[in-house]
């Protein structure tokens, strides 16, 4: 590809993506779908690949169209969202930050709570994602946790706000761990490590006897271990956060620590900066 993509490329894009049709995209956007279908084979051809297969039913998205779909339809969002975002910076301090699904319930309300007169725009993602648009300019910071297990990209600042332990949660009713070499003694183990050593954790799960079974995000893994009456291995501060009565924590036989960071171009901005160990504390489930 030899340039980047314009508006009208994503608007395109998202467009034929949302209604499955490039006729339909074409009638949205005001344009013939003649011209719209020579847009579309022109970018795929500046890209290299397919973007839809296209047929007499519609038009269906490859698995690259997918996702520059998504892409295109969360930077269309963002350039909707710009001129409200200006004029509200006249009146107040914003922040843009955003987070993975799995920790925006802690670092949202650790937000709201401790940058108070502070408007943040949230937006949840991906790590990798997440670190470019930090990078880009479209996110003042990031709080993720793969900036010490991944190459962050140049110029940006990574700051350690707190490590925690993988704590094993034994929900009420379930048994204890079992003795030896064998803790898990075939028992299912339902596990979340928010971060890239998921699949470590799971070979290790399995040495130990587990029946290891990854959760969706950390809240749902210790619903899952409460429904099963099973263990779940979770960081501690998910344990902290989404205690219930009869939870009992106990020391992981998984070695392991996940670490909590927040990245940032610099100079980090000073509202964040004056925040951030009052900020650990909350999201770490230690207010």
């Amino acid at each position: 590809m030899t340039s980047r993509f314009s508006v009208d490329d994503l608007q395109l894009v998202e467009a034929v993506a949302r209604h499955g049709s490039v006729g339909a995209a074409a009638r949205e956007l005001l344009v013939s779908q003649p011209s719209a279908s020579r847009r579309l084979i022109a970018l795929e051809r500046r890209l290299g690949t397919g973007l839809f297969d296209r047929d007499t039913t519609g038009a269906r998205p490859t698995a690259a169209g997918r996702e520059l779909a998504r892409q295109s339809a969360q930077l269309l969002a963002h350039l909707d969202a710009l001129p409200d975002r200006a004029l509200a910076a006249v009146d107040a301090p914003t922040l843009a930050v955003g987070t993975i699904q799995a920790l925006s319930p802690m670092v949202f309300t650790a937000l709201d709570v401790e940058l108070d007169g502070v408007t943040v725009h949230p937006e949840v993602d991906h790590g990798p994602t997440l670190l470019r648009q930090v990078h880009e300019g479209l996110l003042d910071a990031a709080f993720v946790t793969i900036a010490e297990q991944t190459v962050v990209p140049r110029g940006l600042q990574r700051s350690v706000v707190g490590d925690c332990p993988l704590v094993v949660v034994l929900p009420d009713g379930a048994p204890d761990l079992a003795a030896g070499t064998r803790p898990f003694a075939g028992r299912i183990v339902v596990y979340s490590t928010i971060d890239l050593a998921g699949e470590v954790v799971r070979q290790r799960l399995s040495s130990l006897g587990a029946v290891p079974r990854p959760g969706a995000t950390l809240e749902t893994t210790l619903r899952v271990a409460r429904h099963r009456r099973c263990p779940a291995l979770v960081p501690e501060l998910a344990a902290h956060w989404y205690a219930a009565p009869g939870d009992r924590i106990v020391r992981s036989p998984v070695p392991g620590r996940t670490t909590l960071s927040v990245v940032n171009r610099l100079p980090q901005p000073a509202t964040l900066a004056m925040a951030l160990p009052r900020l650990a504390l909350r999201i770490l489930g230690k207010p």
